[in-house]
């Protein structure tokens, strides 16, 4: 049997992150051989995922990436077990390199094509090993549960705690002075009001005629005349249009114009937006 030294050990727990006593067994099993020992805990963590697999990942983080100039976005959502991962550095770090690696990358149509690639911030490793050192580290599941990559220029925005995040896509003046700044606000107030709809057209008709249908009742509740409750009608939709269409909504930071004007004013159209939230 290998004499394992306590600097050997303390060598590799620093490499690993990993517990003293679990770094000497590896080392033992290894005998001695420091990169062999680094291998036999990725299989060992490899194994103890497999038996907790089944374990609810409740909470996590979405993290964003965008580049304006080169047209491209990206948004993933990694989940986990506990509150206190979601927030650590570490598993904020993995989230945010996953996002760019969609990005930037190749593209990837499922979550095991994203976790193949190499990662942009330790090129030597993929996404996935990366994964599987961070379980070892913390042992709990992690879930990349789901992936969104826009091939055009987008505003983005994720919310501090990487519980809500969005994207949209924009066409228009996006190589102007301000025109990064415009998205990101804009994605910005789309995590912030969480709209029902891009524009007016785009809401389930379902939903505006029941909305119709609450107001004209209030309206003969009020004892309005028939002949100008339609009128009064069509006033009181664009209040519940401006609530909940994203076009129409004032702007969170200035609500004296639409996102819509804020949009136009730049320059910009806005084609499409992703809005999600942890879970959902």
């Amino acid at each position: 049997m290998a004499d394992i030294s306590a600097a050997a050990v303390m060598s590799l727990r620093e490499k690993t992150g990993l517990p003293m006593m679990e770094c000497k067994k590896a080392l033992l099993e290894s005998g001695g051989n420091t990169e062999q020992a680094v291998e036999w805990l990725r299989k060992q963590g490899i194994k103890t995922q497999a038996m907790r697999a089944d374990r609810e990942t409740s909470t996590g983080r979405l993290a964003v990436y965008s580049d304006l100039a080169k047209g491209v976005a990206a948004m993933i959502e990694l989940k986990c077990e506990s509150a206190p991962v979601a927030v650590s550095q570490d598993f904020k770090d993995l989230a945010n390199d996953m996002a760019k690696q969609l990005a930037l990358g190749p593209g990837a149509g499922s979550a095991s094509e994203l976790l193949a690639q190499k990662s942009l911030a330790v090129p030597a490793r993929t996404l996935g090993e990366l994964k599987d050192d961070l379980f070892n580290r913390m042992r709990e599941v992690f879930e990349l549960s789901r992936i969104c990559r826009i091939d055009a220029p987008c505003g983005a925005y994720a919310h501090h705690d990487g519980t809500k995040a969005a994207l949209v896509e924009l066409t228009g003046k996006t190589a102007a002075d301000d025109a990064a700044t415009v998205a990101k606000d804009i994605a910005m107030h789309v995590v912030a009001t969480d709209p029902k709809a891009l524009t007016k057209e785009d809401l389930d008709p379902l939903l505006v005629e029941k909305e119709r249908e609450i107001l004209s009742e209030a309206a003969r509740n009020e004892g309005k005349p028939e002949n100008i409750i339609a009128k009064m009608i069509e006033g009181r939709l664009r209040n519940f249009f401006s609530q909940c269409v994203l076009l129409e909504q004032p702007f969170v930071k200035d609500d004296k114009q639409t996102v819509g004007q804020l949009a136009k004013a730049a320059g910009l159209e806005i084609k499409r937006m992703e809005n999600w939230k942890i879970g959902g």
